[in-house]
């Protein structure tokens, strides 16, 4: 049904660049995106973030380009495709359930991390999806 392309190799490709996007956005310059995206400035314009976390934001930033060069991979080999996918279950449902727990006990983040909780919710009925195709 799907033999004129290739939906998994597809899929990795697509997930792997927008994870970059977003690695990136975190890493890049975590006190830009903490003052842009997180509402993180004091009444002064100074930047608000302390070493630590501008420290775990960075680490983020390299869990999340190495599991996109983990998928980048298995999509232009081919190999280990149903794993990659699989991760990406794990990944999204792990982030999603974070973000559910943070939800319940913080309250109501910035909009953007709203954003992130539908997509990484909506990512996973799609990943089973993608997961469950034959090779």
């Amino acid at each position: 049904m799907y033999k004129s392309i290739d939906v998994k190799r597809a899929f990795l490709i697509f997930i792997a660049a927008c994870v970059c996007v977003i690695a990136l956005l975190y890493g890049v310059d975590p006190q830009w995106f903490a003052r842009t995206f997180l509402g993180q400035a004091t009444a002064a314009g100074a930047e608000s973030l302390n070493v630590s976390t501008a420290h775990i934001l960075r680490a983020v930033m390299g869990l999340y380009l190495a599991l996109a060069a983990f998928w980048l991979a298995c999509a232009l080999t081919g190999k280990h495709k149903t794993t990659a996918v699989l991760t990406i279950m794990v990944f999204a449902g792990g982030l999603l359930a974070g973000r559910l727990l943070s939800f319940a006990i913080d309250g109501m983040p910035e909009p953007l991390l709203i954003l992130y909780a539908g997509l990484e919710a909506a990512v996973l009925p799609l990943a089973w999806w993608v997961w469950r195709l034959g090779e």
